[in-house]
């Protein structure tokens, strides 16, 4: 038992629920921990973090382009040659210290800055790629570890109901030895009884199943020494968050921005294939000290100096011009379509999941009575049947119909708890442990 439980009715957070930190969101301590370790082990967040890097030092590499390269050169050599007429030798040395500008565009036409903004938007957007894989590994590992949970509850009702039947099995195989019922009974008893012995094999295999998903989410073996589970009956999940308007909902999830950077990122493109059609002037340059002796080296009548501007216009070039200034564009529209589709998406999730909202609790409420009342069913029908009034299949039938409201609550209750992990995921939640965490987030450099 979980004392400090949250109850599952607990008020919705005043916070935005892309301000509401995971550790507020799921108050179970094992899901917390196993969030953790996913964060901490997940291979494919581990992927996205690397590409982040990558995409900075692309960015990088591409900032240094619009920045002159300085070069220090220091030469010395030495060289011992023959005189013209071979009868005597000459020894020549020279000393030199160049300052050197290598090839350095001039950006008249703006195609290194685009280029240099395009880099700069896909590295801002693999870092909000990296930010929305962030939050479905938390959506994912939540969802996985409820799926766990439910698979073990289930496990545990058809164990009790088995046994509880086989108990009825055995009761019928009495009746029927003191001859009051006739073998259809001990048949029907037994036929449920095998019925249940296969649901309880099937109900294993889902949590194996749901115990190897949890595993490759978190990226490890699952420890030994994890909190205790809370069922999902008390599961301290909140049960209510602020939808948000929807200015709030394109500021606040990932996915949105990162297609948003695309946009940009293609945009740039779109200028730097244009700017290929004009001159490109670069300049090489150097200054520096030539002497024969080390001594007057830096003397003024020793120094020396090169200026090489040099301008190339493309003439012809087979069309590649124009048709890389095509497939500009055409990438362009893929990403507005994207970024469009994105959105979409966005909002169609948001109004999938307040739809749940506004239903899954009367849902949840009429099962339970749903559940009362074969609870009920069951016990008159066992006093009819031990009575003689009814015949052992109504028996049957009301330990089937209990059996099977039972499950389908606790179906239930898993799919409220989902419906509550995709609205928060839908919101932009889930990238920080923390609220005091997402409150500091937008005064952090990303430099």
């Amino acid at each position: 038992p979980v004392a400090s439980a949250v109850p599952a009715s607990a008020p919705a957070s005043a916070v935005p629920a892309s301000a509401l930190g995971w550790r507020a969101m799921f108050g179970d301590p094992r899901l917390q921990r196993l969030i953790d370790l996913a964060l901490e082990n997940n291979r494919d967040l581990r992927l996205a973090t690397l590409n982040v890097q990558a995409a900075r030092a692309r960015s990088n590499i591409q900032r240094a382009a619009r920045l002159p390269a300085v070069g220090l050169d220091a030469t010395h050599r030495r060289e011992r040659t023959l005189t013209t007429d071979a009868t005597s030798r000459e020894l020549d040395q020279q000393t030199g210290v160049n300052v050197a500008l290598s090839a350095f565009e001039l950006d008249l036409f703006g195609r290194v800055r685009t280029l240099s903004d395009a880099a700069l938007a896909r590295y801002l957007a693999s870092e909000q790629g990296r930010d929305a894989a962030q939050i479905t590994l938390v959506g994912a590992v939540a969802d996985a570890y409820f799926t766990q949970r439910l698979a073990e509850e289930q496990l545990q009702l058809s164990e009790r109901t088995l046994t509880d039947w086989r108990q009825s099995l055995a009761l019928a195989r009495l009746l029927k030895q003191a001859e009051q019922n006739s073998s259809l009974d001990v048949a029907q008893a037994e036929g449920q009884v095998a019925l249940a012995e296969a649901d309880v094999e099937g109900r294993r295999r889902a949590l194996a199943e749901a115990d190897n998903a949890l595993q490759l989410l978190v990226g490890s073996e699952l420890p030994g020494d994890l909190p205790p589970a809370v069922s999902l009956e008390r599961q301290p999940v909140i049960a209510r968050l602020p939808a948000g308007l929807p200015a709030d909902l394109l500021l606040t999830r990932p996915d949105l921005r990162q297609a948003e950077q695309m946009l940009v990122a293609a945009n740039a493109d779109i200028g730097a294939a244009r700017a290929a059609f004009f001159p490109q002037i670069s300049l090489t340059a150097s200054f520096g000290y030539a002497s024969a002796s080390l001594g007057a080296l830096f003397d003024p009548a020793r120094e020396v100096w090169r200026f090489a501007p040099q301008i190339s216009q493309p003439l012809f070039q087979g069309g590649r011009l124009r048709a890389e200034l095509r497939l500009a564009e055409v990438r362009k529209s893929e990403a507005v379509a994207q970024y469009e589709r994105a959105i979409q998406v966005a909002f169609r999730e948001v109004a999938d999941a307040l739809a749940g909202t506004a239903t899954f609790d009367r849902q949840i409420e009429a099962q339970r009575r749903a559940v009362s009342a074969t609870q009920r069913s069951l016990e008159l029908s066992e006093l009819r049947y031990r009575a003689g009034l009814d015949g052992r299949l109504d028996l049957l039938d009301a330990q089937r119909q209990l059996y099977a409201s039972r499950q389908a609550l606790l179906d239930l209750r898993r799919a409220e708890i989902a419906n509550r992990v995709a609205l928060y995921k839908a919101l932009g939640g889930g990238l920080h442990a923390d609220s005091d965490d997402a409150a500091a987030a937008p005064t952090e450099s990303r430099s």
